[in-house]
């Protein structure tokens, strides 16, 4: 089983706006501290946002924030929400499938049962505990953002 990258970048942006829940963090900031295309995380922040997982201000102090604790956001119910459906074999979704024995298949629900096992492991989890070692996060994460100044045009 693999996740997508946009889970991926969903989870890095989550992590720098944990870092400094109080304070909107502009998207470029994220984008340079976890090297992340720009565009591509404008496209997470929304469905961070439309999850209810981050809320945006426009302007000049603007950026993005969590809407929630880090302590309240659950990481299995987080990648759930992001990934949407994990159909991780063709037979998971009955419409599709064109296997011919899924009526009798015993493996769809093994693989079933030991998805459902994934997400209860990381349901224990919060965006809190993947913060706790925060002393060795921030230094990491603040190092590139000096290479912010590079991105801006001089004026």
């Amino acid at each position: 089983m693999r996740l997508t990258r946009f889970t991926d970048n969903a989870m890095r942006c989550l992590m720098v706006l944990g870092l400094d829940s109080d304070q909107f963090i502009p998207v470029n900031t994220i984008a340079v501290r976890m090297r992340m295309s720009h565009e591509h995380l404008l496209k997470v922040v929304h469905t961070l946002g439309v999850l209810g997982y981050t809320e945006t201000q426009r302007g000049r102090n603007g950026g993005v924030r969590l809407a929630k604790l880090p302590s309240e956001i659950r990481i299995g119910e987080l990648i759930g929400a992001v990934e949407g459906t994990l159909a991780l074999v063709e037979c998971f979704d009955r419409d599709a499938s064109q296997c011919p024995v899924v009526s009798v298949c015993k493996l769809a629900p093994m693989i079933d049962e030991a998805l459902h096992a994934f997400f209860q492991v990381l349901d224990r989890y919060t965006l809190a505990d993947v913060l706790e070692n925060r002393a060795e996060l921030v230094p990491l994460l603040r190092r590139h953002t000096n290479d912010i100044n590079s991105l801006r045009p001089a004026v």
